[in-house]
């Protein structure tokens, strides 16, 4: 990929630790290649106490934008000067835009969930859903989901966990905000989690459990537990079907894995930062093949 560099090209970048197996650079550059666009995108391998020195040089440098993945999610917060809506809820951020020296802050997390929701077909506008985990990838979507008008969200993970407490908190925000009930369980109660996914039009996994090299791993073992009008989902795309996945879909669920969030995450990224539309068909192709 040959992307030339003149004394005009705009840098945008990821942040994080590690970086190096992103595909995050592979995507924006060719977006911006096929576009005719003169920005490119690195990453550079930053830890989170050194996000205050590299954030404060890139306002200097005038950077356009930058994303953010771990550990930098939820620090970043303490240097925006504007956060959207959902990186308010949520107390995080992956997407900055540089507006002339002021840091707009996104979380684009959850919006690239509910559009891999919409390519894969379906709309839960108005329904029920069942999210598993705690984590970052699950209060995005979570908070996503209830912007975008989901009823009821049924969260399952483990009371003893680090993000229960933060979990509660962000029950409590979004149904002070927005017209969404959301139910905080715990992921052994078994009889809740059978109830909830009884009334659910979608199960998302959004741990890590799964995921390579363990891939025989899923929380979810009974396949009683899936029943024919339920879309099953997973944030994981390697491998890109997990065993939940296979298991469902062996239940005759409809199913789909988490490559597209990554996409669209980083689609609305690229709109933010360009204010252009980026070609995810081409990106499809050459990056998601």
């Amino acid at each position: 990929m040959n992307i030339p560099i003149t004394g005009h090209t705009k840098l945008t970048a990821l942040l994080g630790s590690p970086v190096s197996h992103s595909l995050s650079p592979r995507m924006h550059n060719e977006a911006f290649k096929a576009l005719g666009l003169d920005y490119v995108y690195l990453c550079f391998d930053i830890k989170e106490e050194q996000l205050s020195s590299v954030t404060r040089a890139f306002r200097e440098m005038g950077v356009r934008g930058f994303n953010l993945t771990m550990p930098n999610k939820n620090k970043m917060v303490e240097f925006a000067d504007e956060l959207s809506p959902a990186a308010r809820l949520i107390g995080a951020v992956n997407t900055v835009v540089n507006d002339n020296g002021r840091f707009i802050c996104h979380n684009t997390d959850g919006v690239g969930y509910m559009r891999a929701v919409k390519d894969a077909g379906y709309d839960i506008t108005g329904k029920t859903i069942t999210l598993l985990g705690g984590g970052g990838a699950a209060t995005a979507i979570c908070a996503q989901a209830a912007l975008d008008g989901v009823d009821t969200i049924h969260v399952f993970l483990r009371k003893t966990s680090r993000f229960w407490q933060r979990t509660c908190l962000l029950a409590e925000n979004i149904q002070k905000e927005l017209p969404c009930r959301v139910l905080i369980h715990e992921q052994q109660d078994s009889r809740a989690l059978s109830e909830a996914l009884a009334e659910s039009a979608l199960l998302v996994n959004a741990t890590s459990v799964g995921m390579a090299p363990n891939t025989e791993a899923s929380l979810i073992e009974d396949p009683a537990l899936f029943h024919p009008d339920l879309i099953v989902s997973d944030v994981i795309y390697n491998p890109q079907e997990t065993r939940l996945l296979r298991l469902a879909r062996e239940a005759g669920c409809r199913v789909f894995n988490g490559s597209y969030m990554l996409l669209y995450q980083g689609a609305e990224a690229f709109r933010l930062w360009t204010g252009q539309d980026m070609p995810v068909d081409l990106i499809k192709e050459t990056v998601f093949a």
